[in-house]
């Protein structure tokens, strides 16, 4: 397994999804969103996966105005702004390979060992 957390230090999600890779011994990288963020590649890859840009939306975000523009921005636009205000992804972002879930999902996860 080649396993990538993309989360933030606050996010408690993120932290249980360390937790739980860490207690069954499985090696990990863990990428600050804050810090550094998705590429374009890793972002399209995650999204075509798991049901295109809007459901890779945090609609609870802090950053409402962020969320603002996207909703009214073309399709063309909105990858663009997603990727300026990467706060407003759901995390954790788990990938291992060509495989990869939002959120805490340790059922899928149990698939993947």
């Amino acid at each position: 397994m080649n396993i990538q957390i993309f989360g933030t230090k606050k996010c408690n999600d993120t932290k249980k999804a360390e937790r739980y890779f860490k207690e069954r011994g499985i090696k990990y990288q863990f990428v600050d969103m804050k810090e550094k963020g998705m590429s374009k590649g890793e972002f399209t890859s995650v999204a075509e996966k798991n049901g295109g840009f809007d459901s890779m939306l945090n609609l609870a975000a802090k950053d409402k105005d962020a969320l603002a523009k996207i909703k009214y921005a073309t399709d063309d636009d909105k990858l663009h702004i997603i990727l300026e205000n990467q706060q407003v992804i759901k995390t954790p972002v788990v990938r291992n390979g060509k495989l990869s879930t939002l959120g805490y999902q340790p059922d899928i996860w149990k698939a993947w060992e």
